[in-house]
Parts: C-alpha cells; sequence; structure tokens
C-alpha cells in the first residue's frame, strides 16, 4: 500500500542533477566509445544483438504478446471507465489533435523510410518457406509488414503510456518513469537511488533512440532533396539538414505541447492522408482497395500463430531472419517506449483507460493498414510487372524506396517535394518532443501539470542536434541502434513490473468502488424537513450565498470533525484555498480546467495506508435551460459546494445541508474509506 503525494508538498522545480549528470555521462561515454573504435564497437554490439536474439528470442515473443494481451484487457475490463485523472476531470486535447500528436510521436519518419521498402523486401527476400518474388510471398509480405508495425507494437506503447498517466495524473505523482513502480518498492526507494536510476536508464535510452531516428531521418530526407532538387547526397548537406531541423525544434520547444508540437502533428497527419489518398486515386485503385482488405483480413487470421512463431524448426536460416526482423522490431518498439510513452501519457490526461486503449492501438493501425498497403502493394504490383529497378534500389537503399515509387506516377516531383517535407516535418516533432521528454525526466519537483523549464527543452534540442552531428560524421548510427536494441532487453523487465503496478493499483480502485456505492449526500432528515430539501434542490444559488455556506456551515463542520479525529491519535490537517476571496479567480474566467479550485480541504493520515480526503469546493456550473432569465446575463451560471474525494468529484453539491448533515457526509465517506482499507488488507 502506498499513498499518494499531495500537492502540497511540491517541491520547487528544479533540475535533477543525478539523473541529468549520470544520463549525460553515460551518452557521452558510449558517443566517444562508438566514434573512436567504430569497427570494434560495431563488431561487439553486433554480437551482442545477435546473442539476445539467439537467447531471448523466445522470451521478447511471449513478452511483447503479454503487453498487449493486458493492454487490451485493460480497455474491455470493468476498470476500462477509469479516468487518467480525476473522476471530474475532461480530455485535455481534442480527439483529432490528440489522434494527430498520437500519429506523430508513434510512428515519425519510419513511416516514409519503410513505407514501400519493407513489403517489397518481404516479397522479394522472403523468409525461409517461401519463394521470392512468388504469389505466396506477394500474399504474406503484407501480413508480415502489419505484424511489425502493427498491434504489438503499439500495446507496448499503451501499456507503458496508461502506466505513466494513471500514477501522474489519478494518483498525483510525477509524470516519469519511476512513478508507476511505487507500489512495488516503496515511496522511499522510488524517490531516492532506485528512481534516479530508472529515469536515467530511460534518458540514455531515449536519446540514443531519438539519435537513431534523426540519423534515418536525415538519410530520408537527403535521398528526396537529391531526387527532387538533384542536390548531392553529403555530410555537408545533412549536416546543415540536422542544423535546420533543430533549430525548428528548438522554435516548437519553446510553444509547447499545446501549440507547438499539436499544430505540427495535426500538418502531418493532414498531409500524410493527402499523399495516400494521391497514390490510392492515380494508381490501381480497384486493386489496392482490394488487396488492403484482403491484408487485413490475412492479418489478423494469422495474428495469433505469427505472434508466437520463433522459427524453431528453420535452422540457422530461420533464426537469422527472426534476429533481424522480428526480433529486432519488438526490441526497437521496447527501445523507444520511454519516449513515446510518456509523450503519449502527458497528451492524454482526463481520458478514460478503455479510450486511451482503444487510441492508442487501433487509431494508428488502421492508418499503418492504409499506408503499408496502399504503398506496398502499389510497389510490389509494379515490381511484378517488370519494375525491377524500384526493387533493387528498395532492398539496397531504402530511403530512396518511396522516391522511386513516385517515379512510375504522374506528377512525380510534386509527390517527392511533399514527401521531403512532410519527411522533415516528421523530423522536427520527433526531435521537439524528444527533448520535452528528456527535459521533463531530468527535472525534479515535477508535478503531474508543469512541463520543464524551456532552457532546459532546448538544451536537449540542440544536445540530440549535436549527438546526431557527431555520428554523422563518425559513422556511428549503426552502433548506436544496437545500443538501443540491446537496451530494450532491460527495460521490458520494467515493462513486466509496470503490469504488475497496474494490475495491484486496478484491484484497488474496484475495492474503493466496492467500499462506495452511494453517490449523494446522505441526509437524515426522515422526510420531516421536506419543503427545506425540496427547497434546496430547485434552487440555484449566487456565488454570495455559497460562500458564506462554506464559511459558516462547511467549514465549521470540518473544524469539528478534524479535532475529534486529531484527538482520536490520526496525523489530520484542515486546509482552505483562498477562503478570503473564495472564487474570485473562477469568476474571472479560470476553474476546473485551469487547476485553480477554491475550497476546503481535510486530509485524515493512515501511516502507510491511503489518507483519506474530503474536500468541499467551489464550483460554477451552467444553469438547466428552463430556469434561465434571459434578461439577466448573471443568472446563465449558478454556484455548488462540490464534494471532492481522492479521485476526483463526487458530482454532489452540499449547498442546503446543516452542519450536522455534513459531518454525517463527511464520516459516510470515511467509513467507506475504511471498508476500502479493509478490503485491501
Amino acid at each position: 500500500m502506498y499513498s499518494s503525494p499531495s500537492k502540497e508538498v511540491t517541491k520547487p522545480l528544479s533540475l535533477n542533477k543525478t539523473v541529468f549528470l549520470g544520463s549525460a555521462i553515460i551518452s557521452i561515454l558510449l558517443i566517444i566509445w562508438t566514434i573512436a573504435f567504430p569497427d570494434y564497437s560495431e563488431t561487439l554490439l553486433g554480437a551482442s544483438m545477435a546473442w539476445v536474439s539467439d537467447k531471448f528470442g523466445w522470451y521478447y515473443m511471449l513478452v511483447v504478446a503479454a503487453y498487449s494481451i493486458f493492454a487490451l484487457f485493460v480497455g474491455f475490463s470493468k476498470y476500462g471507465d477509469i479516468k487518467l485523472g480525476q473522476d471530474h476531470e475532461k480530455a485535455q486535447f481534442p480527439f483529432l489533435a490528440w489522434a494527430a500528436m498520437l500519429f506523430s510521436a508513434g510512428i515519425g519518419i519510419d513511416l516514409l523510410f519503410f513505407g514501400a521498402s519493407e513489403p517489397l523486401m518481404h516479397y522479394l527476400t522472403p523468409h525461409t518457406g517461401l519463394e521470392p518474388a512468388s504469389a505466396e510471398a506477394m500474399r504474406q509480405a503484407l501480413a508480415q509488414t502489419f505484424l511489425h508495425w502493427g498491434l504489438h507494437g503499439w500495446g507496448i506503447y499503451a501499456l507503458i503510456g496508461m502506466a505513466l498517466a494513471y500514477f501522474a495524473y489519478r494518483k498525483n505523482m510525477p509524470l516519469a518513469l519511476r512513478s508507476p513502480l511505487t507500489p512495488i518498492f516503496g515511496e522511499r526507494l522510488i524517490k531516492g537511488w532506485l528512481g534516479d536510476g530508472i529515469d536515467t536508464f530511460g534518458v540514455v535510452c531515449t536519446l540514443m533512440g531519438i539519435a537513431t531516428s534523426l540519423g534515418i531521418g536525415v538519410l530520408q530526407a537527403n535521398a528526396g532533396l537529391t531526387h527532387v532538387f538533384g542536390i548531392e547526397s553529403s555530410k555537408m548537406v545533412q549536416a546543415l539538414i540536422i542544423v535546420g531541423v533543430v533549430v525548428a525544434a528548438a522554435v516548437s520547444a519553446m510553444t509547447g505541447v499545446e501549440k507547438g508540437v499539436r499544430r505540427l502533428s495535426e500538418f502531418n497527419m493532414l498531409s500524410s492522408i493527402l499523399l495516400l489518398l494521391a497514390i490510392l486515386v492515380m494508381g490501381n485503385t480497384v486493386y489496392l482497395l482490394n488487396t488492403f482488405t484482403q491484408n487485413i483480413g490475412q492479418y489478423f487470421q494469422t495474428i495469433i500463430y505469427k505472434t508466437f512463431d520463433v522459427y524453431a524448426y528453420d535452422g540457422t536460416a530461420g533464426a537469422d531472419w527472426k534476429s533481424g526482423w522480428t526480433i529486432f522490431f519488438w526490441a526497437w518498439w521496447v527501445a523507444w517506449a520511454p519516449f513515446v510513452g510518456l509523450f503519449i501519457a502527458r497528451i492524454s490526461r482526463g481520458r478514460t483507460l478503455r479510450e486511451f486503449v482503444f487510441g492508442v492501438m487501433f487509431i494508428p493501425l488502421g492508418f499503418i493498414f492504409a499506408w503499408f498497403s496502399i504503398f506496398g502493394n502499389t510497389a510490389i504490383d509494379l515490381v511484378a510487372n517488370g519494375a525491377t529497378a524500384l526493387g533493387e534500389t528498395a532492398v539496397n537503399d531504402a530511403a530512396m524506396g518511396m522516391f522511386a515509387l513516385f517515379e512510375y506516377f504522374p506528377y512525380s516531383e510534386v509527390l517527392s517535394f511533399a514527401g521531403v517535407i512532410i519527411g522533415l516535418v516528421f523530423f522536427v516533432t520527433s526531435a521537439d518532443s524528444g527533448a520535452l521528454v528528456l527535459a521533463n525526466l531530468s527535472s525534479k519537483g515535477m508535478t503531474n501539470d508543469t512541463d520543464a523549464p524551456v532552457w532546459l527543452r532546448l538544451f536537449w534540442a540542440v544536445a540530440t542536434g549535436l549527438i546526431t552531428l557527431g555520428l554523422l560524421f563518425a559513422g556511428g548510427f549503426a552502433s548506436l541502434q544496437s545500443v538501443s536494441v540491446i537496451a530494450g532487453l532491460p527495460f521490458s523487465l520494467i515493462l513486466v513490473l509496470y503490469m504488475m503496478s497496474m494490475w495491484k493499483s486496478l484491484k484497488e480502485e474496484g475495492n474503493k468502488r466496492k467500499a462506495s456505492t452511494i453517490g449523494t449526500a446522505n441526509v437524515l432528515d426522515s422526510g420531516k424537513s421536506w419543503r427545506a430539501r425540496l427547497q434546496r434542490i430547485v434552487s440555484f444559488p449566487g456565488h454570495a450565498q455559497v460562500e458564506k455556506f462554506l464559511k459558516t456551515v462547511v467549514m465549521p463542520a470540518m473544524t469539528e470533525v478534524e479535532k475529534e479525529f486529531k484527538a482520536g491519535g490520526l496525523k489530520t490537517s484542515l486546509d482552505a484555498h483562498n477562503l478570503a476571496s473564495i472564487g474570485e479567480d473562477i469568476d474571472a474566467g479560470m476553474g476546473q480546467d485551469s487547476a485553480q479550485v477554491d475550497g476546503l480541504k481535510l486530509r485524515v493520515g493512515h501511516g502507510d495506508e491511503d489518507d483519506f480526503v474530503y474536500e468541499v469546493n467551489l464550483i460554477k456550473a451552467e444553469r438547466p435551460n428552463f430556469t434561465l432569465n434571459t434578461s439577466n446575463k448573471q443568472a446563465e451560471h449558478y454556484y455548488r459546494a462540490e464534494v471532492f474525494l481522492s479521485e476526483g468529484s463526487q458530482e454532489y453539491d452540499l449547498v442546503g445541508y446543516t452542519k450536522e448533515q455534513v459531518l454525517v457526509d463527511i464520516l459516510n465517506q470515511y467509513e467507506r474509506h475504511l471498508q476500502y482499507l479493509h478490503l485491501e488488507r
């Protein structure tokens, strides 16, 4: 059992020197090693990757399946309606903006890099048992591609994202990799060396992953510029691309998630959809729609078999193919999970677990189905009908695959230019969202609704750019990519602990619901004062009336009950937020959406077990239409004294109740809390 920290004891935001310096030293040493000893590091890391694949391939296949199954279970279960936040909170971002950011953060420029190339590779160089360029290889190519980019990878993101968001916004902990492990290791270790170690590891993984992704992006962008404008592919051009992207990312990072990242992500999604539709309309439309439908069916038809297919009976060839493709992808998804999971959690406050799971797993999946099916089937169809040069390009130079495909379409230059622009914007969104995550991980005193200061975000944006530049000139991208993939193995164990922690916490939520079945204030009037009760029900009080009620009825009741709790030996606190001028910020246009809540909070401590929290807050609400007096604009709203518990608003109003009735409600809620603690023992 653990207690969620209160906002009142949150430390000021500052740099976490342990995480910052530790991750910086480890990253610099890794980069220096790969640059100074390129051949040796590449040989050693390649051998390490082969060893991981050979010895732990079965483990990767099982654990990745477990992540997706667990995420889907949570989404379908009775816990699916639990909010990633307090019960009364609404989603921070509109659905389309949220979907766009999911799309950009989780897929990135790799979509352009592999869109045509990977299906062609599976067609021309398939796994064991299939003849290259055969009809069966054609049918299997997209199903194999969907496996690598489908539910399994997004299940990893869904698991880590839900765990981070749940403990940040539901349990009021920092949005950090360490927080979900609190129920397992306890607050002392998580706030100490263990938590710092986990966050340091996350920073290193994120930094390595972003650097290698930017390396891929550079190659893709340079290939596009060469194809469209004839600009020679060179280190100097690639360096200029990196500098330009870092500058753009820095500007975007300064504007924050709400503006910079959101707008760029929306542009990415819209422009990618338009490019996809252009290929669909100008290509063999009916054929593409037919294959799209069949590819989806084949994916779901074979997903269980392919999930657990480790090529155990295919000898060395099967093991090599598994290592180079499926195991590599699983390890790559896991290695990217700290970065993408944190970002997805950051943009998902206020959504239910069910919305989150299905959104993260199925919204990008639909686009992936369409993108790879249309681009991949178009490319395969062209190669099967004689376009051998396209196949050779895709296999030998994956970055050029998409641009080589455009050559077979009208307006190829326009399409290629669009591809370059989309790739560069993908490039920027990866860099600025990465800078945000790195800055947040290397800060301490973080709350769940704040981001690291701008200067720290700018630092990490520049740092990733410099690392990418250094590796570009030293040729160390392959080695660094190997580091990221190898790091995925220990982080996969952390994700297993996340599952255990989430299960433990969701069971606690179930016990809370079991212990609290009544959602309205329990009054003991037995019908004797029914007229007063009716008057309370149909009244819509103003600000002054509710303010007076809080000061003259609720405050004395909470004061009396706090004294009795304290006399019984319990640690208590009674806090009043803005009581002297309560609700002024609300009238000025601030409210729950701005995290400004005015009212009274009673906290009763229970040692290592969850504290009892009872709040009564002044809430501004819209009046029902049938009660409105159009001649008076002030009448459009009324005020409530709403009850909040640790999980959020209970959606009922105390205005009009007596002091004794308020006392009864406090004790009723406290009894339910004790019942919950009993069920947890």
